[in-house]
């Protein structure tokens, strides 16, 4: 399993929180990149309530990340 930005983006707009399961059935009914079912398919499933990108990713970039501060320019 392995995920890059481009991947986990297309999971942005999933209905959080939401089980694997769920995150399944979302990607399948989008039209993802089978990449992403196929990282979903791994996870190990406990019965998780997964409530956003980072519980499956926790490299993934917010939105913090990209903050430019102006008036240090």
């Amino acid at each position: 399993m392995y995920w890059t930005l481009e991947l986990a983006s297309k999971l942005e707009d999933a209905p959080w929180p939401a089980t694997k399961d769920e995150l399944i059935d979302y990607a399948m009914r989008s039209g993802v990149p089978l990449e992403v079912i196929e990282n979903l398919q791994e996870m190990e499933d406990e019965g998780e309530i997964y409530e956003c990108i980072e519980d499956i990713w926790p490299d993934y970039p917010s939105k913090e990340d990209f903050f430019f501060n102006e008036e240090e320019y």
